[in-house]
């Protein structure tokens, strides 16, 4: 039986690529947390909503750069994005992360709020 994301691309006509659990990588994942920008889009996820629409993000860069950030979060494992009508929503895989590499989606999101909360360096 199709889960609910197969049925939402197949019913949508499109498909996106995930790498499953077990070809989640490290590396892969830590290069898609290192961007501010990408983690911008984590933290928001992990503070939002289940699902949210990509247009839902309010990101300090063009349309074409917010969609790489999306494709390098969803290539890495990260994220999940299935279609909504004309929609593409994000969610965060946390569960999938946590069952990979426990501890580190909380580790690093708690770093990036604890940034996110203190000066930076004084000039």
């Amino acid at each position: 039986m199709p889960t609910s994301e197969q049925t939402d691309a197949v019913t949508s006509g499109r498909r996106l690529a995930h790498p499953s659990v077990a070809e989640i990588r490290l590396e892969t994942v830590l290069h898609a947390l290192a961007d501010p920008v990408r983690l911008t889009i984590v933290r928001e996820l992990a503070d939002g909503h289940a699902d949210m629409a990509c247009i839902a993000f309010d990101l300090p860069v063009s349309k074409s750069t917010t969609t790489h950030h999306f494709k390098v979060l969803r290539e890495a494992g990260v994220i999940r994005q299935h279609y909504e009508g004309t929609s593409r929503m994000s969610r965060l895989r946390e569960d999938d992360l946590e069952a990979r590499f426990p501890g580190l989606l909380a580790a690093v999101l708690e770093g990036a709020r604890r940034s996110a909360r203190s000066p930076g360096p004084a000039a």
